[in-house]
């Protein structure tokens, strides 16, 4: 009953989270690729963990990174989220004393699982993981614990972790809804519907999870404003502005997109601008989640139709900062739970050029 009950305020603590903004695989970027077998996610709805805060990370204690070997695998270095990102953090490491070393697997779990084994070999303290497949890296991760190293997974409640840095990408993905269908509520009504495309990428679990959420999102805020009349499957700018080029020649008047990751607004906000010609009407808007500086420069850029973000803690350096304030926990054994929820916020006009300020 106890255990019921945690995990039912853990949720509560999450949605609440999406409000107050306290500040995946596929979730940070375009780490998938097109026509990629499904990737299995475990469910995080029923995970017990703690819900992050910018106060949660400001009671660690960078000090004791000085010194530290820590090894990072991750799935890959080749989308502008996690170039980003990872050049961020390599800074704040080595800048607290920290030894670091960045690989990237290219999405293969045979090459994650030798990278894993060098830095044990090389006597790492802390080696953190982006999985390629959570379940394949679990018994080397196992061995990098018995040999007295500390792990963090990033993105996955994982079992032979110290710490699992994780999203709820449904409840992700509502937010994204609730984003766009406020928006859809200020420039449309009942009797003048929004035509709307909603981009995914079913082929992947967890960002089906949260294209669904979307659809929740949109639901709960603006039901009976929106006609969703293209539902398309694209991970990548290129293959999202084709996608979004052939609906306009079916639906010109379709002026809202929402979708799960920065190839779909970077896709369709160049197919709307192509469209209009750069003069994007009021009702015009573009909503999905990740924050890369192409992004953040459209949403900043009037030509553009990028009007909302649902980004993580906040810039490359935020979330630089974040993640080693995790390593810290880890390294001194003060992380009280396995499970650390991410929390989300929203990036529009009025914060976009504080984000912008901290990007890499």
């Amino acid at each position: 009953m106890k255990r019921r009950f945690l995990a039912i305020l853990c949720v509560f603590a999450m949605v609440l989270a999406l409000f107050t903004g306290c500040v995946n695989k596929g979730s940070d970027g375009e780490a998938a690729e097109e026509g990629s077998a499904p990737t299995e996610a475990t469910d995080t709805a029923a995970t017990e963990g703690i819900q992050a805060s910018p106060e949660f990370y400001a009671e660690a204690d960078l000090s004791v990174l000085d010194g530290k070997k820590i090894g990072i695998t991750i799935q890959s270095l080749e989308n502008a989220y996690w170039a980003g990102v990872m050049t961020a953090l390599q800074e704040v490491l080595e800048a607290n004393g920290a030894n670091v070393t960045i690989v990237a697997c290219d999405d293969s779990s045979a090459t994650q699982i030798g990278q894993i084994e060098n830095f044990v070999s090389s006597k790492c303290d802390l080696i953190m993981v982006h999985p390629s497949d959570a379940a394949a890296v679990e018994d080397t991760c196992k061995e990098a614990r018995d040999a007295g190293i500390k792990v963090m997974c990033w993105d996955d409640p994982m079992t032979n972790t110290d710490g699992n840095w994780i999203l709820n990408n449904t409840d992700l993905g509502i937010a994204i809804g609730k984003l766009c269908g406020e928006f859809i509520n200020e420039h449309y009504s009942a009797d003048n519907q929004a035509q709307v495309t909603v981009i995914g990428y079913p082929q992947t679990t967890i960002l089906l999870e949260r294209e669904e959420g979307i659809m929740q999102g949109l639901e709960e805020v603006a039901s009976g404003k929106y006609e969703v009349v293209a539902n398309q499957a694209a991970i990548d700018a290129n293959a999202a502005q084709t996608a979004m080029e052939t609906i306009l020649q079916k639906n010109p008047d379709c002026k809202v997109v929402t979708g799960i990751g920065a190839g779909a607004m970077i896709g369709a906000d160049e197919a709307l601008q192509i469209h209009t010609g750069g003069k994007i009407p009021e009702d015009m808007g573009v909503f999905t989640t990740d924050v890369t500086k192409q992004q953040l420069q459209q949403l900043a850029d009037p030509t553009y139709p990028a009007k909302g973000i649902i980004g993580f803690e906040g810039s490359d350096e935020d979330t630089a900062n974040a993640c080693a304030a995790m390593f810290a926990f880890i390294l001194s054994e003060t992380l009280e739970q396995q499970n650390v929820f991410r929390g989300v916020a929203p990036i529009t006009a009025d914060n976009v050029e504080a984000i912008s300020a901290g990007m890499k």
